[in-house]
């Protein structure tokens, strides 16, 4: 270990300090196994109740007009749930077999718009470089520093703060992100040939369904109903994401002083929702768990923080905690904490940049 990472190591809490000594991984391992029943079963709860909102919304919709729209809601919800499995299929975790996990992830990666191969991709550099300013960029929500802010010209700051408004991150941002970003390969074609069939793929099976839906229903019941419910699911998705990473006293370190353990458990919100929302969401409000060991699947989450005492000291964020979180922008590397605009609003833009300068790239949820 490095000077730099043994200071860093000191100036964590005791308790993550300690436990990253023991290993968190070894704590976390028997949880890290697949259960078929369970996931055949938390599979077949989720996608028929899904199936059947799903139906009841574009028949409504198609008779009824807009007084069957709030079925769009639990349709929506449903959705995500099933992006939660979807995701854990790109982690292998799913079920034991790698085709089984693979097949799965790409056949939900056509119903929630998302190319299973080039996303899967993109999310293990995300829980590769969570909370490593040096870098950001693949597969998170743009984050820079008070610094990086103030030395920023006045057109770019305006940009910056129009992206993380929650207008744009939470409306717009998931509809760019799903309807357009996912729709277009953007690697290089001879390096990521995996990625561009992933996308391409997608497309084509996506414009067929939406083909024979237009075909079979007309574009009422899809423009008034099936349009709706996916803006709303990438909306909680994207919410999902966001504040799992993104609250006060997160975690965010330049590299030299970057640590995994460190990353995964302060860097990771655990975010303790009603009983019937950690369902609906996959479990992933245990997110300190998942980052620490993206092997253990959704379904045991739950029991592997109620067992282990350590895991409950994790950064809990409330429901309403959360709704606080959208106002912080900037990371303050003094402070070592995320703020909003308003609290560097009388700062002086600092000297020239000495340390880390960030690799910026479009993000990719």
């Amino acid at each position: 270990m490095t000077r730099a990472r043994r200071r860093a190591a000191s100036d964590r809490p005791p308790s993550t300090r300690d436990c990253s000594e023991r290993s968190w991984r070894a704590i976390a391992a028997p949880y890290a196994r697949p259960d078929t029943r369970r996931a055949i079963a938390q599979l077949l709860n989720t996608a028929l109740p899904f199936l059947v909102f799903m139906t009841a919304l574009l028949y409504g919709i198609g008779h009824y007009g807009w007084a069957a729209l709030p079925v769009a809601i639990p349709t929506a919800a449903l959705l995500v749930r099933l992006f939660m499995i979807q995701h854990d299929c790109g982690h292998g975790s799913f079920f034991y077999s790698r085709w089984a996990n693979d097949l799965l992830g790409r056949t939900l990666g056509v119903l929630t718009l998302t190319p299973y191969a080039f996303w899967r991709r993109n999310h293990a550099v995300h829980h590769a470089t969570s909370g490593n300013l040096d870098r950001r960029g693949v597969g998170d929500v743009r984050t820079i520093t008070v610094r990086e802010y103030l030395r920023l010209p006045t057109w770019r700051r305006l940009l910056y703060r129009i992206y993380r408004h929650p207008v744009v991150l939470f409306c717009l941002g998931p509809t760019y992100l799903f309807v357009i970003r996912h729709r277009i390969p953007t690697n290089n074609a001879l390096r990521c040939r995996e990625s561009w069939i992933s996308v391409l793929g997608t497309d084509v099976a996506i414009a067929v369904i939406m083909f024979l839906l237009l075909l079979i229903l007309g574009p009422r019941p899809v423009l008034l109903g099936y349009v709706p419910m996916i803006l709303l699911a990438s909306s909680m998705g994207v919410w999902l994401f966001y504040i799992q990473h993104q609250f006060e006293n997160t975690y965010w370190r330049a590299e030299a002083d970057w640590d995994f353990h460190a990353a995964a458990l302060e860097g990771s919100s655990f975010y303790d929702l009603p009983r019937i929302l950690h369902w609906l969401t996959g479990y992933i409000g245990f997110h300190h768990i998942h980052h620490l060991c993206s092997k253990v699947p959704n379904y045991h989450l739950s029991a592997c923080f109620a067992q282990n005492a350590r895991f409950r000291q994790a950064k809990r964020l409330s429901l309403r905690d959360s709704l606080r979180c959208p106002r912080l922008a900037l990371w303050d590397e003094e402070k070592r904490a995320l703020v909003a605009f308003r609290d560097v609003a009388d700062r002086a833009a600092p000297g020239p940049a000495t340390g880390h300068r960030p690799r910026m790239h479009c993000p990719s949820i």
